[in-house]
């Protein structure tokens, strides 16, 4: 045996070398944010799973591991704070970064992109979460790597705990608001007692599954007359719910017209379509010509009358009606529109920074597709009965374009009693 500091047995540091070793790092606020950045990036894709489980059981696997995996390493470094475990912190996050990359900008997961079912309420949700990844990844190197003081003082404590608070903050709405986006597609819809409806699957573009709710009136009395219902949202939010985030991102217009519409034997359809950044335009119109298809196709089915097919929308939701009218496919039956504050035409100059950002997040900045877009780009001839209802941007020039196109054109504040009334009147 050999010597150490007078004692037979293994080799211990000395008290010296012991003082001079770094300390390990403390559960401060850039620690603690960088663990809740990754808690956030973690239970986005987590609360998705249950509807990935429903498309394909694989992604939702995948997705579920790399969550369980994150989670597990935010308990530990907080639990354990040392220079090892923030970077199997860093780790955990930089790989679940990387999955986010592999499926959505290099498009490597080609079965069909795993993340759209956390994008039904905002289109950048898994935004969102690659960024609280980020986040996370650099606090956690910064931790690892920076060498802790044996002794800071309260000042230097509360300093860093005031510069970095708002940071936390804003890490933990961001998380917990796009934790709930992602996981509103879980529950359904509360039935009523005096409605007849339910859920159909209408389209499956890229292998994502699409959904519409169906209200009829109770009784029904034969085959009914029926109105898409396209929310609103800016083409980036919202969803077909009557209630819940995505019902308050996009308006929260739906029941009231519903009620209104039903009361008048109508039956109600409302959809939910793909929503940029995560889908381009012109996803949206496509999503909503392939409704109108789904019902023209399955009105027997459905209890529909296939010859009374009417659209109405609210917001961006009223430009896609509005599209629907005057860009219709071939074969269309579709016998009325109503848009509600609908913008008729997108153009990025004299807009406020607000409006400009929405536009180029939801359509960019290519002229053709702002006029893709854009209800007054298109000629007007054999469109069917519009209502026009609270404005919207350049809806006065849009209605004018319709009249000079022989057009019949209602305008008004968007009633509801005075929008199914104008529906039930167009469509016989």
């Amino acid at each position: 045996m050999k010597v150490v500091d007078g004692q037979y047995g293994t080799r211990r540091p000395s008290t010296t070398a012991r003082a001079a070793a770094p300390p390990p790092p403390r559960r401060g606020p850039l620690l603690v944010t960088a663990a809740f950045a990754a808690l956030g990036g973690s239970l986005v894709p987590a609360a998705a799973v249950p509807a990935l489980w429903r498309i394909w059981q694989f992604y939702a696997m995948l997705f579920g591991l790399f969550a369980a995996v994150e989670l597990v390493a935010v308990v530990v470094v907080l639990g354990w704070p040392t220079r090892r475990t923030a970077r199997a912190g860093a780790l955990t996050a930089a790989a679940s970064l990387a999955l986010w990359v592999a499926a959505r900008p290099l498009g490597l997961l080609t079965r069909f992109d795993p993340w759209q079912p956390a994008d039904t309420v905002a289109g950048f949700t898994d935004y969102v979460a690659a960024a609280l990844q980020v986040v996370a990844v650099f606090g956690f190197l910064v931790v690892a790597r920076r060498r802790a003081r044996p002794r800071p003082s309260a000042l230097r404590r509360v300093s860093a705990w005031i510069v970095l608070f708002p940071v936390l903050l804003l890490v933990l709405a961001t998380g917990t608001a796009a934790t709930v986006a992602a996981g509103d597609g879980i529950t359904a819809p509360a039935a009523s007692p005096l409605l007849d409806g339910g859920t159909v699957e209408y389209c499956r573009p890229d292998g994502i599954p699409l959904e519409m709710d169906i209200t009829r009136p109770r009784p029904a009395a034969g085959p009914a007359p029926v109105a898409l219902f396209l929310h609103g949202g800016g083409f980036v939010t919202g969803n077909r719910r009557p209630a819940g985030p995505g019902a308050l991102l996009a308006g929260a217009r739906l029941v009231p017209l519903r009620d209104a519409l039903t009361a008048r034997g109508f039956a109600v359809a409302s959809i939910d379509y793909r929503l940029a950044p995560a889908a381009r335009w012109p996803a949206p119109l496509t999503d909503a010509r392939c409704a109108v298809r789904f019902l023209e196709a399955n009105a027997a089915t459905l209890h529909l009358d296939p010859a009374r097919v009417t659209v109405l929308g609210t917001g961006t939701g009223g430009t896609l009606a509005s599209l629907l009218g005057v860009a219709r496919e071939a074969g269309s039956t579709i016998r009325a529109v109503a848009a509600l504050n609908a913008p008729a035409a997108f153009d990025l100059a004299g807009e406020d920074p607000l409006t400009r950002a929405s536009i180029l997040l939801a359509l960019g900045r290519a002229p053709a597709t702002l006029r893709s877009a854009s209800p007054l780009a298109y000629p007007a001839a054999g469109a069917p009965p519009f209502l026009i209802g609270q404005g919207g941007r350049e809806s006065a020039d849009f209605a004018a374009h319709l009249r000079e196109a022989g057009v019949p054109v209602t305008t008004g504040d968007g009633d509801p009693a005075a929008v199914a009334d104008f529906l039930a009147a167009a469509a016989g």
